[in-house]
């Protein structure tokens, strides 16, 4: 099989930097890493390949052999075989898998790649959950306590799965290792092909007398309480996530997340624009024409809001950082007050005489009306 240009993998040149050339390598690791794409064989190969290109652009020599050669000039060496095993690159780059990598973020960091190697059982799964909040609470940020249900450590075996959790003994496969390794050679050179041992699944020891509680698994089903603290300014559909504070790992592997996804109710009074919420106050025609001193609704509680005499219909009266506070900022968002003017579908005639008689007033009767007047006078 031809292999493919190592520049094309990455998706750099032969005049990027190391920096470039490792920051392509961290994009194209993340997006076809194992804990990302489980159990998918394409995605795999792809990581490997990159790893295989990012092995030889990163270092000079190896890097002037392929620009003079290509391929050709890397036989005998690392680019001609490869990489036989996904842990074998976790171990090969630990700089950019282990400790505070860009993969902590996005998978829990070295502990899940290497959690069976180490001798701990399997990952524990993520949890999803979906609060439904006010905008009150967006606002101002809150603290919620929810009752989940979960997996947790068995309180008896102390989550190792094994009887009164002393049991245990060392996998006489792999010794504990966790792995296997097979050595193979060829014309091109000693190839080691490392796989997770079968007969331990990976955790280098085995369980003689399951504990009766678990059945053997560490793990068991419990109903416990979790502190949410939810900060000012989130939006419908953002989340946070809550590490390590998922489903327990089966025999005290590495536990999952929490991943809560926000959501928000719908409001009796505002719209939310961004950070700003929107208020329709109603008035009367006699408050928009002579003006006053209203009580509206906020998040935060009644304020008095001045109406101006003369204020028509649709205008946007602002009350500063009376909105919601933004996100990681001690700063606010406004509450716009718009206007509407309720007109009364029922008089009685005392009130209909005084209406008319206010339409004969030269103020009322220039207020509007003029601009088509004139158009009409000039028509003729």
């Amino acid at each position: 099989m031809t292999k493919r240009d190592y520049y094309e993998i990455l998706g750099v040149t032969k005049n990027s930097s190391k920096e470039e050339i490792k920051k392509a390598y961290r994009q194209m690791a993340m997006k076809y890493h194992p804990d990302r794409n489980p159990d998918d064989k394409e995605a795999e190969e792809k990581f490997k390949e990159a790893a295989e290109a990012y092995e030889v652009l990163s270092h000079d020599d190896k890097k002037a052999k392929y620009d003079q050669f290509g391929h050709e000039g890397m036989r005998g060496g690392f680019g001609n075989q490869g990489f036989s095993d996904i842990n074998d690159i976790f171990s090969h780059f630990s700089d950019i898998f282990g400790g505070s990598s860009i993969f902590d973020d996005f998978f829990g960091g070295g502990q899940r790649v290497h959690s069976q190697r180490r001798g701990l059982g399997q990952a524990g799964s993520d949890l999803r959950l979906t609060l439904r909040l006010t905008l009150e609470e967006i606002a101002a940020g809150v603290t919620k306590k929810l009752k989940i249900s979960k997996l947790v450590a068995c309180s008896s075996c102390k989550g190792n799965g094994a009887e009164g959790g002393i049991s245990k003994t060392s996998c006489h496969v792999c010794h504990g290792s966790g792995e296997v390794k097979q050595v193979s050679r060829s014309v091109f050179g000693q190839f080691v092909n490392i796989t997770t041992c079968n007969n331990c699944g990976g955790e280098g020891s085995v369980i003689d007398n399951p504990c009766r509680k678990c059945k053997g698994d560490g793990r068991v089903k419990d109903e416990v309480t979790i502190k949410i603290d939810v900060p000012a300014g989130v939006h419908e559909g953002s989340y946070m996530t809550l590490k390590g504070q998922g489903n327990a790992g089966k025999r005290n592997g590495r536990a999952g997340d929490i991943i809560v996804v926000f959501q928000e109710e719908p409001h009796k009074y505002f719209i939310r624009e961004e950070d700003d919420i929107i208020y329709d106050l109603h008035i009367s025609y006699p408050t928009a024409v002579l003006g006053d001193e209203v009580e509206v609704p906020t998040l935060s509680g009644i304020a008095k809001l001045k109406i101006d005499s003369g204020t028509n219909a649709g205008k946007l009266l602002k009350m500063r950082n009376k909105g919601i506070k933004h996100l990681n900022s001690s700063s606010s968002g406004d509450q716009y007050v718009r206007i509407n003017i309720d007109v009364p579908k029922k008089l009685n005639s005392k009130e209909k005489e005084l209406l008319k008689e206010l339409e004969t007033s030269p103020n009322i009767k220039n207020i509007s009306g003029t601009d088509e007047n004139n158009f009409f006078k000039r028509s003729r």
